[in-house]
């Protein structure tokens, strides 16, 4: 019978504690304002650290009434006051209290309530801000709405340590967007917050130093009126250079790094700078070590990464710095049965971040092989590095297969990796499998990666095209990214390249003639380049070239034309005059060449033109028609005679090119023989 007794038990707790809630909110419209004082500094004790009751709280429309308490003009100081700290403790508790309160207009009636000259009343409404800003709910955007909010916020800067610290702190997690910068930057960001770089307080120089590190990301202006400014008569990347200092915190070293870094990145200090080579490299390998928190390690490696992604020597650094390569390979183990972690709550939290390593390893090793083979060599031979790999592929986390395929993508730049562990891992079969069903940015990474694998030394090459990728390419080559696109085609040009006739036509087939020519038209320079170097692939050995232009010569002969006339990059122009002498080559494809005199025109034109590519192309072409061992040389020869093509080459043999006077020579010994 006992268990009949639960259900109306739970009810009754409930309502109690319902009613309790509901005599808080009631007590908020009593008339007498030192009752409604009293009744909020209860509610404040009553919600401290209790989540439940402010959740009862704001269903029973306490919020409203609080807000409403805080704009009026007739309320105490004290009770506006107090008022902004209950509100601050609701924003302290879970993300839907948060949603409520932005429901309810809390940011544009606290920002109203920074107009007040009370500093403690601003300083609460702030710190409600504050943490009602760092919620990733909120959004950012409502910082921005009125433009006099951050020059007033700026203002407020000088008034208090928490004023500083309250505002940095809004900054850094606002500031989301190249606009966002520019309107802080506009705002006198950098001469009002440098100064907090060398504040007593611990706290402010940190929400400080993050404004910085967001402010720079990614953006030149920023980081180069950085370099130029003085705090104290020191200069900022000095300050930063002490930041990194190993007596300071972590956090500090790290966001100092961080500063540093992207200043470096966006172009304001050079790659070589001892403050980056001596200060910054080594203190983020440092931040590698077992012995940091597991959300050091990933911001340390992934800082790192992104450092060192577009610099050579860079890259050479750091692989010899501290072993980092190996350093690196724990990122994989950790958090293993035996690691030291007495805190079983901190256990909990590294078992469900531990993707997040992974994610970190990947991504530093992708940058750090991304150009040297000693390095890529190195990284190979790491412990299982190519199992590692391989299971990250097909990982839960989209975020960690991204980055497993951005390292596989970086080591695919050596000859010497696709011939051995590529080929002994058959790394191309969970990579086929990823292309399957992905979203667009592993895709992208993917289908480069792929685009290594079909080269014609690459022993992959062979069991990829067998497993029907063909048809999957050619999907993408239809894509609406133009990366997508141009790495669709640039396989097939690969795959193209020196491959059997069966090849050909099945990728002729697939893509089908409409298609080819409408990526011959794209408006992407990249796929237009791609896709004359998979025509000029299929268009060689002259069978190949025969049956094909035999079955689409007309259209191949159109679209070679449309882009010899209209306004192309020379790379562009000289790729299609290639294509030209390998139809030229044919036994009976030269004949569409040579019935078309418009092209034969833009052949003489192209060999008397200023830039030497052109005229060498052209020139091939004209040596493939006049040929001596074929069939109707004699005929071809006298047509281009007539036409003026022997006049052209005489003055081409005295050219100052070496290789175009030997080729216009060469050509004129045909009419000679």
């Amino acid at each position: 019978m006992a268990c009949l007794l639960e259900a109306p038990l739970r009810i009754s707790v409930l309502s109690e504690v319902t009613a309790t809630s509901r005599h808080y909110v009631d007590r908020l419209f009593d008339p007498d304002p030192q009752k409604v004082l009293q009744g909020v500094i209860d509610m404040k004790n009553a919600v401290i650290g209790n989540n439940k009751q402010k959740a009862n709280l704001i269903v029973l429309g306490a919020v409203p009434r609080l807000l409403y308490l805080l704009q009026q003009s007739s309320s105490s100081l004290q009770l506006r006051t107090e008022c902004a700290v209950v509100l601050g403790s609701l924003a302290m508790g879970t993300e839907n209290n948060i949603k409520s309160l932005v429901d309810c207009h809390i940011i544009p009636t606290l920002l109203q309530g920074l107009l007040c000259p009370d500093l403690v009343f601003t300083e609460a409404c702030l710190r409600c801000l504050r943490t009602v800003f760092i919620s990733p709910v909120t959004p950012v955007q409502l910082l921005y709405t009125d433009p006099t909010v951050i020059p007033h916020l700026m203002s407020l800067l000088s008034n208090s340590q928490r004023t500083q610290e309250y505002i940095t702190q809004i900054f850094s997690h606002c500031c989301k967007t190249p606009e966002h910068q520019t309107v802080l930057f506009n705002h006198g960001a950098i001469q009002n917050i440098a100064p907090l770089l060398i504040s007593p307080s611990y706290k402010v120089r940190m929400q400080a130093l993050k404004c910085f590190s967001v402010l720079a990301y990614e953006n030149t202006q920023v980081s180069m009126t950085l370099v130029n400014v003085l705090v104290d008569g020191e200069q900022l990347t000095q300050v930063f250079v002490k930041m990194m200092q190993r007596d300071q915190p972590v956090e500090m070293q790290l966001t100092a790094a961080k500063c540093l870094t992207y200043m470096c990145r966006a172009g304001a200090i050079r790659t070589d700078d001892g403050c980056i080579v001596l200060k910054t490299l080594p203190c983020l390998v440092r931040m590698c070590s077992k012995e940091h928190l597991l959300e050091e390690r990933v911001e340390g490696a992934e800082t790192l990464a992104y450092l060192m992604e577009p610099d050579v020597e860079l890259q050479r650094i750091a692989s010899t710095t501290d072993h980092l390569v190996a350093m690196l390979a724990d990122y994989f183990k950790y958090p293993s049965s035996v690691s030291a972690i007495a805190d079983i709550k901190r256990l909990d939290h590294d078992l469900k971040h531990a993707h997040e390593l992974r994610q970190a390893a990947f991504k530093l090793y992708a940058s750090l092989g991304s150009n040297d083979e000693d390095i890529r060599k190195k990284i190979t031979e790491t412990e299982n590095m190519m199992d590692r790999i391989v299971s990250g592929l097909s990982e839960s986390s989209i975020k960690v297969r991204l980055a497993a395929v951005r390292c596989l993508h970086s080591l695919s730049r050596s000859v010497q990796q696709l011939r051995t562990s590529f080929h002994d891992h058959a790394v191309w079969k969970p990579l086929m499998k990823l292309l399957q069903n992905a979203p667009d940015e592993v895709l992208v990474m993917a289908s480069s990666t792929l685009c290594n694998l079909l080269l014609e030394f690459s022993p992959s090459k062979e069991p990829i095209l067998e497993s029907g990728v063909i048809e999957l390419l050619c999907s993408l080559t239809q894509s609406d990214s133009p990366a997508l696109r141009v790495n669709g085609i640039w396989a097939l040009m690969n795959m193209a390249f020196q491959a059997d006739q069966k090849v050909k036509v099945e990728i002729v087939r697939c893509l089908g003639t409409e298609q080819l020519f409408r990526l011959l038209s794209d408006p992407d320079a990249n796929v237009l380049m791609k896709t004359l170097g998979l025509l000029r692939n299929l268009l060689s050995t002259r069978p190949h070239i025969d049956q094909i232009m035999s079955s689409h010569g007309k259209q191949i002969m159109q679209a070679v034309t449309l882009i010899l006339e209209a306004e192309h990059s020379i790379e562009v122009k000289e790729q299609t005059l290639c294509i030209l002498a390998n139809i030229a080559d044919g036994n009976t494809a030269k004949e569409l060449i040579m019935t078309n005199d418009d092209i034969l025109q833009k052949i003489k034109y192209y060999m008397g033109h200023s830039n030497v590519k052109l005229q060498l192309a052209a020139t091939f072409c004209v040596s493939n028609l006049i040929w001596n061992e074929e069939d109707g040389s004699q005929d071809r020869q006298d047509k281009l005679r007539e036409m003026g093509f022997v006049d052209v080459l005489h003055k081409l043999t005295q050219s100052a090119d070496p290789n175009l006077s030997d080729r216009a020579k060469t050509a004129l010994q045909q009419y000679l023989a």
